[in-house]
């Protein structure tokens, strides 16, 4: 027994090392890759506030409608996407992805007619899909169940920086053609330059994960034999754990009533994260007619929020054991914001303190909420669960936008759509709360 005690101090020793190589080495790459996406979906938030001034036909309604449709694209290929990744070649996937979506978020430049915009938006969905599914899987190869949520953490935080750093970037794009003194560039005003700006790093970043990634530990020459060795024993003791019993079929696993209630509670929080973050900006505009300048600096200071929030979730859902809590709580938080939100209305520094929390409420809750599916799924059938809780999740994506932008155009208020985005948000907190998994571990 005792002779074997440096063995077994030795084997520890290399997991760890092993474990941190692979934090370093994956998660800077698939931070940047994911902020670049999310700009790309996204941007129509800010671009949309001149396409409506030099587009006929374009109004919030059209806005809210294009900006969720990309979501139906995103849902057709989403567990397609993802298994391709478990099966296939994460790397090879994610390149494809990002390379695709890069080309048709330029596109998006382009567009002169409500219909184009739709198409544009519809087949960006198609491109992008499976990319986030796609990495959730990816981290399962490479991080045991303790690292998980940090891991998420740390790339669902790209999110929020993606919203901090891009405003002004856009903003000083969107001033191309605006007068005189700025004039076109290569025929192309501020909102277009917008879109052909933020697809020229997919399309480079894409290229890049096909030289960066490595698919398995396995693959990796920048691990040792003995690092190498003992993260697949790691990994592959956890799998053994998770599947003791029946092994379920991907066509189970979908059926599966958790599964089930897990996508139906991802649709109703994304409802609301959705629906906000494409009209925060023209509600801040709407309620106390600000210039373009005022505006892209606030909207920077809720997803400041939502990072301090998403890293201290993801550490202590990891710390204590614990997802059901630390996805349940910041939902409610979110879902509270929200439902205060239209009181503020006059009152701007009350008004951004809700954004904040409702930013941290739909971005907090993501790293333990992303850990639940592993816990009683593996290999394909928690991949093709993944990708179904994402697509039908991000359809909330659609609903989100369209209901705030047809409110708005049928009552002239923001009002009855946040009201509606509070109480999505309600629903989906019930859900996670109600079913039990994620409890701490004793």
């Amino acid at each position: 027994m005792i002779s074997a005690s440096p063995d077994i101090d030795s084997r520890l020793a290399a997991l760890n090392r092993a474990r941190s190589k692979a934090y370093w080495r994956l998660l800077p790459l698939l931070f940047v890759s994911y902020m670049i996406a999310y700009v790309d979906r996204q941007n129509v938030a800010v671009a949309k506030l001149m396409m409506t001034r030099d587009l006929h036909g374009f109004n919030n309604d059209v806005i809210g409608f294009g900006a969720g449709i990309f979501f139906l694209g995103y849902f057709l290929l989403e567990i397609p996407g993802t298994l391709m990744v478990e099966r296939w070649s994460a790397r090879k996937w994610i390149c494809r992805i990002m390379v695709t979506w890069g080309l048709m978020a330029g596109l998006t430049a382009l567009v002169t007619t409500p219909v184009q915009f739709y198409t544009v938006r519809f087949f960006l969905g198609l491109a992008e899909a499976g990319f986030f599914p796609g990495v959730v899987v990816y981290l399962t190869h490479w991080f045991p169940s303790r690292d998980r949520a940090r891991a998420l953490a740390t790339f669902l935080v790209a999110t929020p920086v993606a919203q901090i750093v891009s405003p002004k970037i856009s903003d000083a794009l969107l001033k191309i053609g605006s007068g005189p003194d700025h004039p076109p560039v290569l025929g192309m005003v501020g909102w277009q330059w917008v879109y052909v700006f933020w697809a020229l790093p997919a399309i480079t970043l894409g290229l890049f994960v096909l030289l960066w990634l490595v698919d398995k530990p396995s693959q990796a020459k920048w691990l040792t034999a003995e690092e190498s060795e003992a993260l697949e024993s790691e990994l592959e003791r956890e799998r053994a754990e998770t599947r003791k019993g029946r092994r379920m079929t991907v066509l189970e696993a979908l059926r599966q009533p958790k599964v089930l209630l897990l996508a139906l509670a991802y649709f109703c929080t994304v409802t609301g994260s959705y629906g906000i973050e494409f009209f925060m900006p023209s509600i801040l505009k709407g309620w106390y007619d600000m210039d373009m300048g005022k505006l892209t600096w606030l909207i920077m200071l809720p997803p400041a929020v939502a990072v301090v929030g998403q890293l201290v979730t993801g550490w202590s859902s990891d710390r204590m054991n614990e997802r059901r809590w630390h996805a349940v709580l910041p939902i409610l938080m979110g879902s509270l914001a929200l439902g205060l939100m239209p009181q503020t209305q006059g009152h701007l520094p009350l008004t951004i303190v809700c954004f904040g929390f409702a930013y941290a409420g739909f971005k907090s809750y993501m790293p333990a909420f992303w850990a639940l599916p592993s816990m009683f799924l593996t290999e394909s059938a928690a991949a093709g669960s993944i990708g179904l809780i994402n697509s039908i999740g991000n359809l909330g994506g659609f609903m989100g936008p369209s209901v705030m932008g047809k409110v708005e155009h049928l009552t002239g208020s923001f009002v009855g759509g946040l009201y509606y985005l509070c109480c999505s948000m309600l629903v989906s907190a019930t859900i996670i709360f109600s079913f039990g998994l994620g409890k701490k571990a004793e």
